[in-house]
């Protein structure tokens, strides 16, 4: 907030004028509290009324001084406005209180810590699933790149915890941290958990090691673009046409197929049947490919038949936007929408 800094400077500047001129003339003078501060004031003015009462030479050198102050403080206030909305300084000042306002009221929606290669990747994929996300980030290069784009973002460090509130975090659904430093990705999921115990947080590591870590402070799932990009790169090479596929599929809108996470409440009518029977009402619409039970680690793909659905439990299915539509008013609790197109 430099420009508050700024003018808070300038109006300590501007009282401390007030405060001299006012204590001189009492002193000086004699004159009460309000004659002197009403002296002062037409004197720094340069309003050009009368004295109060005629001054000494002593009062008439101050009468000086607090011209030449008067003059120069308001001569360096105008200025300064002038250089700041010459400089669209101030329409950035009120371009953010705006932004501020637009943060303030978003509910469920997601933060991205760290706006750099894979920050912008995964703002841009939100943004293309029409998610409302925040973005937080310190580098001024950055953020020009969030305004340009409009995004909404705040500036300051990922790392403090009053920077998280003023993302949203304790309404918000999901966090992203995708800073180049696993260290900043670790406080952050520590921090982001603290504030908020049933945020989903997924965490960028670069090393290794620092998965563990990472899950430790918090992260319930930790991704290295290293690590993909090498299986990605493995994939292309054994199997192009598989995932030239999975591409068009799944990242053209021209072709309508949408991968959706759909999770199990207590009175969807898939709760208590089997995976047989489940698939039977989705004869005609959406396919179910794998199950992740609410009281067993991982996922299973391709369940059997007679494997027991119950609430609490979140199935992954694929099919067309109208197809996950007509299954979202059969389950009545479409949990999110997680796939690609």
């Amino acid at each position: 907030m430099h420009w508050f800094r700024h003018f808070w400077k300038i109006g300590l500047l501007l009282l401390a004028v007030v405060v001299l001129g006012i204590a001189g003339f009492m002193f000086i003078e004699g004159w009460s509290f309000f004659e002197s501060l009403y002296m002062t004031f037409i004197t720094i003015s340069t309003v050009g009324f009368s004295e109060v009462r005629p001054l000494t030479q002593a009062g008439q050198l101050l009468v000086v001084v607090l011209i030449v102050l008067g003059v120069g403080t308001f001569f360096y206030i105008m200025t300064t406005l002038s250089e700041y909305a010459v400089s669209g300084q101030l329409e950035g000042v009120f371009g953010r209180r705006r932004m501020k306002k637009k943060i303030d009221a978003l509910n469920g929606h997601y933060i991205v810590c760290g706006f750099g290669r894979v920050g912008v990747q995964v703002a841009m994929e939100l943004s293309r699933e029409n998610m409302d996300f925040v973005v937080v980030d310190e580098k001024p290069e950055n953020l020009s790149r969030c305004g340009a784009l409009g995004y909404l973002y705040v500036e300051g460090d990922a790392t403090d915890d009053e920077t998280l509130r003023d993302a949203g975090i304790l309404r918000a659904r999901g966090l992203v941290t995708a800073t180049d430093s696993d260290a900043d990705n670790v406080y952050i999921s520590l921090s982001a958990r603290n504030l908020k115990r049933d945020i989903f947080i997924v965490a960028r590591s670069n090393m290794e090691k620092t998965e563990f870590k990472l899950l430790k402070a918090g992260a319930d799932r930790v991704l290295s673009p290293y690590s993909i990009g090498g299986k990605r790169l493995a994939s292309l090479l054994l199997r192009p046409a598989v995932v030239d596929f999975l591409d068009v599929v799944m990242h053209t809108r021209d072709i309508e197929l949408v991968l959706e996470e759909v999770l199990i409440s207590e009175d969807s009518p898939f709760a208590g049947i089997t995976m047989g029977k489940a698939r039977n009402l989705c004869e005609e619409g959406a396919n179910i490919l794998a199950i992740l039970k609410k009281d067993r680690e991982g996922i299973i793909p391709n369940p059997t038949k007679e494997l027991p659905i119950e609430a609490g439990d979140k199935l992954v299915v694929v099919g067309t936007r109208r197809q996950l539509s007509e299954l979202e008013g059969l389950l009545c609790n479409l949990d999110s929408k997680v796939g690609h197109r």
